[in-house]
């Protein structure tokens, strides 16, 4: 993806800001209008709000809106990560902390080691990552430890919180599953295209807004059939709800849904991915610190602890990642050419700077030599 040159600085902090702190503080949120809403009715009227708005924007700014292959994609990824994923988030909040829940998900990484057959060979034969699954598997155990024996669990109560913890695992589960499946798919269409033809086939695709919005279609569409199957809409009183809650409803469906989604795509447009993924180590911080100030719930250090250790072991597991990224390749030379110039004598630091960026351009020459065009 190309990265924009000179993206305002005032405008990437404060979409760093949003999704660090917004997407963090929906897991609170969702807590707050379960006290007022059903949890099918929640998501239903949330991504029904959310996937009518974006899909109005995208007409509004002349997007195509439907290819059959795309939208059928995008069905199935929305299906397991809006529906399957939420569903199970909101669900389980009924029961246990939004804070749990929050470090729950971002020990999402997990299931991406194990589930990821073709990158086994990669993963398994790191010593970091094997690393950072077996300290994951065991922060995820001291969780559900602290849920079932811990000072909060009592009689039944401690059985809906496990069914609650396995709910919320199987929704990860879904979500890493839906992840694959959108990751895969793209390749394998592209590497059969290369297969029928020749010259690579460049496939006609949607905008990466419009796919978002028909797997917020497809969620709400999901989400209000189950709440009528199951009876949620039949006891549901829309004008019982307070205002407070349905504020709660319009931020998770404007703020959450829309406004994080946007800075987090633009995100990736300007600033390397591997920095932009930072936010799953700040999500969970920021639900616990609004479960800790604003619920009833008992922010333990068993669930301090388990946090660290889930966010130590996502760092872990995505090591080889961030070592060999571009940002981390560019500190490294910086600081480089920064022990240099303070070793060298002034006359010197030109020098220094041209041997620098010799082994850089030593390496585009070898690449261009590599893949030489071939002139007509």
């Amino acid at each position: 993806m190309v990265k924009s040159a000179n993206p305002a600085a005032s405008t990437v902090i404060f979409a760093y800001l949003v999704v660090y702190i917004v997407w963090g503080s929906t897991f609170f949120f969702i807590e707050k209008a379960l006290h007022a809403f059903p949890p099918f009715v929640l998501g239903s009227i949330r991504f029904v709000i959310a996937g009518t708005l974006l899909m109005g924007y995208c007409w509004l700014k002349g997007y195509k809106l439907y290819i059959k292959k795309p939208v059928r994609d995008a069905a199935t990824v929305g299906f397991l990560l809006l529906f399957v994923d939420m569903a199970a988030i909101i669900w389980s909040e009924q029961y246990i902390s939004s804070a749990i829940v929050s470090i729950l998900s971002a020990a999402t990484a997990i299931w991406f080691i194990i589930l990821d057959k073709p990158k086994w060979k990669e993963n398994f034969s790191s010593i970091p990552t094997l690393l950072g699954l077996i300290l994951g598997f065991l922060g995820v155990v001291m969780l559900f430890a602290e849920q079932i024996f811990g000072a909060e669990a009592a009689g039944a109560n401690s059985d809906k919180k496990l069914t609650a913890m396995i709910v919320m695992t199987l929704g990860t589960i879904g979500w890493t599953v839906g992840s694959l499946i959108s990751k895969y798919s793209k390749n394998s269409d592209k590497k059969k295209a290369e297969e029928e033809t020749a010259q690579p086939k460049e496939e006609e695709d949607l905008n990466v807004m419009v796919k978002t919005a028909w797997q917020m279609v497809v969620a709400g569409t999901t989400f209000t059939l189950v709440a009528l199957l199951n009876g949620e809409y039949k006891t549901f009183d829309f004008q019982a709800v307070p205002t407070e809650y349905w504020g709660a409803m319009i931020y998770l469906a404007l703020m959450g849904s829309i406004l994080a989604f946007s800075c987090y795509i633009y995100l990736l447009q300007v600033r390397p991915a591997t920095e932009v993924s930072t936010y799953a180590y700040v999500n969970p911080i920021v639900a616990l610190i609004l479960v800790h100030f604003f619920t009833d719930h008992i922010v333990s250090r068993m669930q301090i602890i388990g946090l660290a250790v889930v966010l130590f072991s996502v760092l872990l597991m995505n090591w080889n990642l961030y070592r060999n990224s571009d940002l981390v390749k560019n500190y490294k030379r910086r600081r480089k050419i920064k022990k240099l110039r303070d070793m060298a004598p002034k006359s010197s630091i030109p020098r220094i700077v041209e041997v620098a960026e010799f082994g850089k351009k030593k390496e585009k020459k070898s690449k261009e030599d590599k893949n030489p065009e071939t002139e007509q």
